[in-house]
């Protein structure tokens, strides 16, 4: 039998959902699928990081070349994360996601059937338009959907990327028994591919739209439905004053985004947004020029054996994924913010001791260092500023704020993916490590700066201030004092 659940605002449909005790039913179904998005692009990524070595043989890449290569993905995310930012806040969150999974399925293809680096470059590029759209709005959404108790489970999103990459290293491992070329990089693009195309066909059958979203646009009838299929032991029903009620027409497409972006930049919101845009830069700096770059770096490490160098590889993400299981606990003792600093000064201390024993490493410090700072990383800001920007605004500025911070971190994964092997090639790996252990130890610096933490806030960001078209009068019991939620 089911439960009435009136609906009478925001506040009831962000009470509802913070009030669950799990995730469980349809709104689980569709969480695990929204991760399983974000498992996707992890996918994409880290394909053509496991077979850097053998794609640059057949291919004869140089520094340039792999540069140029690795970095496409990254500059066409960071113009997909704002993109994808405003779909979301303009078309909701369903068909941005969906549009994501055809770009990822299209990239796919392309790289894996590429026969010259024009080829492989215009299938990254699809790959990271499908990473910026995806990640933007997936984040969001996910926020939308977890009970504030479950919060801190966000960062899990980072345990799957750490999978994907250890799912394609052991796939770069199989092919090599039965590849005798090195066409054997083919492999992980190509169960890319397929991936995409079931997950696109699992999303259209089962997504719902965000209610969260629905009801800050004042669409309320429509955020009933999205509540009524998410949670299908209720039935939840709008008051008759609240559907008559003269609502505003929905902002069309056109007009240019620049007040609510402007919103982002003028407070409370300014310091929440300068503080997740350091937090994705430098994680995203020091990730994609070490982290990345580890199976070539291996074969500095082990000697000139690939499949050693994969071994070797897959036991540092082994320990990111250990790192990154480890975050939501970290998250919830330490709150967001002092993670992300506690982890970016280890990270620092890691990289200088790897770049003063470059030269004369030993064994058991080719193991340990890389595999601490895997650890490292994904224990602290490796997934921390996307909880950081996704928990920090209200559902009409959340797909904005995603995407702003998004693509200062895909800017931060281009310089870092694009410059690494150039300035390896001229300084040398170490004088390029200590680079990046500078960048982390800045990033710390302005972690303990800046103190603002969501979830030492005591507020919930869909209840702080009205939505887009909501009257003075409408807001009334929605509104909140600011002030008591920004930190000195």
């Amino acid at each position: 039998m089911q439960t009435a659940v009136p609906l009478r605002g925001i506040d009831d449909v962000v009470a509802f959902i913070d009030s669950r005790p799990v995730l469980s039913g349809h709104a689980g179904l569709v969480w695990w699928l929204l991760l399983g998005g974000l498992f996707l692009e992890a996918l994409s990524h880290s394909a053509v990081s496991a077979g850097l070595a053998p794609m640059s043989r057949q291919l004869g890449l140089g520094p340039p070349e792999i540069g140029l290569l690795a970095s496409a993905a990254a500059l066409a995310s960071l113009l997909a994360h704002p993109l994808g930012g405003w779909l979301a806040d303009h078309w909701g969150r369903v068909r941005p996601l969906l549009l994501s999974k055809m770009l990822a399925l299209a990239g796919a293809v392309l790289v894996a059937c590429g026969q010259d680096v024009a080829d492989i470059v215009i299938g990254r590029i699809l790959t990271g338009l499908a990473f910026g759209l995806d990640f933007a709005v997936a984040i969001a959404m996910l926020a939308e959907l977890t009970p504030a108790r479950l919060r801190h489970r966000l960062n899990l999103w980072q345990a799957l990327w750490y999978l994907a990459v250890c799912g394609n290293l052991l796939l770069t491992l199989a092919a090599d028994q039965w590849v005798a070329d090195d066409s054997l990089w083919r492999y992980p693009v190509a169960a890319t591919a397929a991936a995409a195309l079931l997950l696109l066909n699992l999303q259209m059958l089962f997504l719902v739209e965000s209610p969260c979203w629905l009801a800050r646009q004042r669409r309320w009838q429509e955020a009933a439905d999205a509540m009524g299929q998410l949670y299908q032991c209720h039935r939840f029903t709008v008051p008759d004053a609240l559907l008559h009620q003269p609502v505003a027409p929905t902002p069309s497409l056109l007009p240019a985004p620049a007040p609510r972006l402007a919103r982002l930049m003028r407070r409370p919101y300014r310091l929440r947004m300068a503080l997740a845009a350091a937090v994705q830069a430098g994680q995203a700096v020091q990730y994609f020029a070490v982290g990345w770059y580890l199976p070539l770096l291996s074969l500095d490490l082990f000697g000139d054996d690939p499949r050693q160098a994969t071994w070797g590889t897959l036991l540092f993400n082994l320990a990111g994924l250990c790192g990154a299981l480890l975050a939501p606990s970290l998250a919830r003792r330490l709150g967001l913010r002092q993670a992300c600093a506690w982890g970016f000064g280890a990270t620092c201390l890691v990289l200088l001791a790897l770049a003063g024993s470059w030269s004369r490493v030993g064994n058991w410090q080719a193991l340990l260092l890389p595999a601490l700072f895997l650890l490292c990383h994904a224990a602290g800001p490796g997934g921390n500023g996307k909880s950081l920007s996704t928990l920090s605004f209200p559902s009409e500025l959340r797909g904005r704020a995603n995407g702003v911070t998004g693509a200062l971190g895909s800017g931060g994964a281009a310089l870092g993916l694009f410059s690494f092997p150039l300035l390896q090639a001229w300084l040398g790996t170490a004088h390029c490590l200590l680079l990046v252990a500078m960048i982390a130890l800045m990033a710390c610096l302005t972690c303990w700066r800046l103190r603002w933490d969501p979830q030492r806030a005591g507020f919930h960001p869909d209840l702080e201030g009205a939505g887009p078209h909501v009257s003075a009068s409408d807001a009334h019991g929605i509104a909140t004092d600011r002030r008591r939620h920004e930190r000195p």
